[in-house]
């Protein structure tokens, strides 16, 4: 426990100089100034070029603001590598302390049942882990937001949502990872393949439960109020088909300063929202355009498409894990007592190792997410007819992504089209449309 207790004080340290060493807020104002921006290159006519008008929009952020936006959001690809690394650190300490092995033997003496002292152990797993990164949940989660004035919550209120989080996840993940190690224990061989199907089931029911029984856990999901934004976004729910019943805002303000919106759910429990911050810091056409991009990813149902796409993902890394983890245990995990793949404590191994996997994949799961979203952008573009609205939107959005990658940069690390990208696709769309957009504020 002194190792630990030691370990535990050096990554904090670790966490404190990441901290001291991350860029300071520059001077000025942050966000673009409220209501929709047209700049004059962007306003329709016989002579309108799309390139000129793509780079009006970008000329808009000033040149502290792109330096912050992209010190952010390119920290953010660094942010992955030493997330992974202090991750591997994390599952290094559970096998080389015998804390593993102890929380199995505990978990064995509570039931002698393989999946209940599976998920037992699951559970112990869950509650150790999360204490042993909380030096690192509390840098890139709450410190670095923080300094890049992207965060609203206290440190109360940080380690709050970070309970809840934790409780949930003690209700969900203790049965899945038994369920993972009853796959490992039937199957054999296969093991992999059926937690892969397995796993397609347990994230569509996931997000199924989620708009109804997780998600208000965090924040408070209300109709939207009377008013012209209302009107506005029901009659474009009513004419691409969605009920209106289906259309909520949450208080986002009360976490973060970034305007979003999303699509949670599945079937019955399908929801499009958006958050207080879009409600309160954007114009109409704004609004309209990005819940035209929201009520695509509905239509085209993304969701259920992307999850199948991510379960095929995830099962060639339970197949990765299952070619390595045999030598990994022969190597090392007998020396400290973990002689099977069936024995819960090579949990911490096994996580390392889908880590590894999954930062290897990122490329292709940013790819399928980006896809989507570029769909949803057009579909956007088409259903509510503001492509002015959906550039300044997309603006705002550099608060915290890099407006202009490069060509791979865009490939590698962005779950988005880049906004650059974006405010060009509006353009275009401008340009062969300009009779049918308003642009009106």
């Amino acid at each position: 426990m002194r190792r630990l207790f030691t370990l535990f004080l050096a990554l904090s340290l670790f966490s404190g100089m990441l901290v001291a060493q991350e860029a300071a807020p520059v001077a000025g104002e942050r966000e673009l100034p409220a209501g929709l921006i047209v700049p004059e290159a962007a306003k329709p006519g016989p002579n309108f070029d799309v390139d000129k008008a793509t780079q009006s929009y970008i000329d808009l952020l000033t040149p502290d603001q792109r330096a912050q936006s992209d010190a952010y959001f390119e920290g953010g690809y660094w942010l992955q590598l030493w997330g992974f690394l202090y991750g591997v650190l994390v599952c290094t300490v559970l096998i080389v302390s015998g804390l593993s092995v102890k929380m199995r033997d505990t978990a064995k003496r509570i039931s002698h049942r393989p999946w209940l002292y599976t998920a037992i152990y699951g559970a112990f797993w869950l509650v150790s882990a999360e204490l042993l990164s909380l030096p690192w949940a509390l840098y890139a989660g709450y410190f670095r937001e923080h300094a890049y004035g992207l965060s609203n919550l206290s440190m109360g209120a940080w380690f709050g949502e970070a309970g809840k989080g934790l409780l949930v996840s003690l209700i969900i993940m203790p049965w899945l990872i038994a369920g993972i190690f009853a796959a490992v224990r039937k199957a054999g061989e296969s093991w992999w393949l059926r937690a892969g199907v397995a796993s397609f089931a347990f994230l569509l029911l996931l997000i199924m439960v989620s708009p109804v029984f997780i998600n208000p856990l965090f924040n408070d999901y209300k109709p939207l109020p009377e008013g012209p934004v209302k009107s506005a976004i029901f009659s474009l729910a009513r004419a691409n088909q969605i009920p209106t019943d289906n259309v909520m805002y949450f208080d986002a303000s009360k976490q973060t300063t970034r305007v979003s919106a999303n699509v949670s759910g599945f079937a019955g429990t399908t929801q499009v929202s958006l958050n207080d911050n879009l409600l309160n810091k954007t114009s109409l056409p704004e609004i309209k355009a990005v819940m035209g991009h929201e009520m695509g990813h509905y239509v085209l149902n993304h969701g259920v498409r992307n999850l199948a796409y991510i379960s095929i993902v995830l099962m060639f890394g339970f197949w990765f894990v299952h070619k390595l983890i045999d030598r990994i245990i022969a190597r090392v995990g007998v020396r400290y007592g973990i002689t099977e793949r069936t024995d819960p404590a090579v949990l911490p191994i096994a996580v390392a190792v889908f880590s590894f996997y999954m930062l290897l994949a990122t490329p292709v799961l940013n790819t399928i997410t980006r896809t989507a979203e570029r769909e949803a952008d057009l579909y956007g573009l088409n259903s509510a007819r503001e492509p002015h609205g959906f550039a300044t939107a997309a603006m705002r959005l550099s608060t915290y992504r890099k407006i202009q990658p490069g060509f791979w940069e865009e490939v590698i690390f962005y779950t988005h089209p880049s906004g650059y990208n974006r405010v060009r696709s509006s353009m275009l769309w401008l340009q062969e449309n300009q009779d049918l957009a308003t642009g009106q504020p």
